[in-house]
């Protein structure tokens, strides 16, 4: 079939407003948002519905055109954007964005997969429930992509990865089948697990329509505290006494050097420095609890203390408003857009190797690019760290400076992908770091599912 054909199928499916081709139209689908993976591809179409997603992707197959699913197009790995390889689409999955249930006695929520992070938050918020999993780009970032990678975000430390918050999917397989696994059940011994397929698949074995995901009681207390440290080991330690004093009440618990709380300051107009002097380190913590607010914050400010008695902390700042921790969480969330440009990685250890993968990546950096400037902040509560190097200038030899962070993530046992997902900025690399035989099983799933290669091709695998 020609292209105008397939378009005009295409239109006939999902309504020609839907089917975008038009340059001014498709750009903002064909490049992501770091701005380092550009390409075209045949259209962009939007469809409305999973019946109308099942038509457009059995007509793909049938034609050979390979499918990108793209949720909000927020990751930071290229995986949501054209390859540029063959001929492919970009399936948008924006207007499938419905709340289609409410399970307040179940703790469920049921959402299509082009609902905003945000919107689920605040459907769950309006059910007297909490849902969970919070990202920096939650206004804009899509549920479907979300699960999709596998997203981790601030909470991960309490509540789990984005995998964990999922008890149900629908999902449209390469053929253009539907799998309706929108089960709401905790307990399913029937065989194997097939949800756990799709989430973190990256869109290469089906597209994810919609899912059935865990909600949880809503906290009434909230405590936000900006602490300084003199060194990671010290976050590592701290992060364990909190836990033993105060248990899962600890939601968040976040590192922060100096070189990325100043690129903020210059950043972000009316950012403050929290705390009266400088120090190298910070973390910053979030406390959530049932009961009363007054009763938390003592149990924190004694823990604190505590703390601080035992040398674990510098000096501290737990906030006296709900606007105050917002400017605490504002400072964090500004880090990414801080240092745009620069050599990124996203990379997971064991918590307890945090401050050694740091040490060891830091020394090596400023062995080989002397008086290089590096940006180390992330989730150290579940071993996630962003390890940033330099700046534009720097971003040229980024092989080299990969290699360098990659071989001490590696030489711990670490993943060189936490949270961000292979796409195509890491898909080569992966060879290096997973055994062949897992490589060869997550092939052979691949075809299984995807023998012809056309969902999201050049990602992952």
């Amino acid at each position: 079939m020609k292209r105008d054909s397939f378009l005009a199928e295409l239109a006939s499916i999902v309504g020609p407003p839907h089917v975008l081709t038009d340059p001014r139209d498709t750009a903002p689908y064909f490049t992501d948002w770091r701005k380092q993976y550009s390409a075209a591809a045949e259209c962009v179409a939007r469809p409305a519905q999973t019946g109308e997603v099942a038509r457009v992707v059995e007509l793909c197959a049938r034609e050979g055109v390979a499918i990108v699913p793209q949720g909000g197009n927020t990751g930071l790995s290229g995986g949501s954007v054209p390859s540029g390889k063959g001929r492919e689409m970009v399936l948008a999955l924006s207007r499938m964005n419905r709340i289609r249930d409410i399970d307040a006695l179940n703790d469920t929520i049921t959402v299509e997969a082009g609902c905003v992070l945000a919107q689920v938050q605040q459907a769950a918020e309006d059910a007297g429930r909490l849902f969970a999993l919070s990202l920096g780009a939650e206004g804009s970032c899509q549920i479907g992509g979300n699960l999709s990678t596998n997203a981790g975000g601030v909470n991960v430390l309490r509540y789990g990865n984005a995998r964990e918050q999922v008890l149900g999917l629908e999902v449209v397989l390469p053929d253009g089948r539907v799998w309706n696994g929108l089960r709401g059940l905790r307990k399913d011994n029937t065989g194997y697990d097939l949800k756990q397929l799709f989430l973190g698949a990256e869109g290469t074995l089906g597209v994810i329509t919609a899912a059935v995901l865990r909600l949880h009681p809503r906290p009434t207390a909230a405590a936000t505290a900006w602490i300084a440290l003199e060194s990671p080991r010290r976050a590592v330690e701290l992060l364990g006494m909190l836990r033993e004093r105060l248990g899962e009440r600890v939601s968040a618990f976040e590192l922060v050097s100096r070189a990325c709380l100043e690129a903020v300051l210059a950043h972000v107009p009316g950012a403050a420095d929290p705390l009266a002097a400088p120090h190298p380190w910070y973390v910053l913590v979030e406390l959530a609890d049932s009961g009363e607010e007054a009763a938390l914050r003592d149990r924190v400010e004694e823990s604190l203390g505590h703390c601080s008695e035992r040398g674990m902390l510098r000096d501290a700042a737990l906030a006296q408003s709900e606007a105050q921790a917002r400017a605490f969480w504002r400072i964090r969330e500004s880090i990414p857009e801080a240092q745009f440009e620069n050599v990124k990685h996203d990379v997971s250890v064991a918590v307890s190797k945090v401050p050694e993968l740091i040490e060891r990546a830091g020394a090596a950096l400023e062995r080989a690019f002397p008086g290089v400037r590096i940006y180390c902040f992330g989730h150290v509560g579940d071993g996630n760290v962003h390890f940033n190097v330099g700046d534009a200038s720097l971003v040229a030899r980024r092989p080299e400076v990969n290699r360098i962070v990659y071989d001490a993530v590696a030489a711990l046992g670490g993943s060189i992908s936490a949270e961000h997902g292979l796409g195509q900025l890491k898909r080569e690399e992966i060879r290096r770091h997973k055994d062949p035989l897992e490589l060869e099983l997550m092939r052979t799933l691949k075809r299984a599912l995807d023998p012809r290669g056309l969902m999201n091709p050049g990602k992952l695998l």
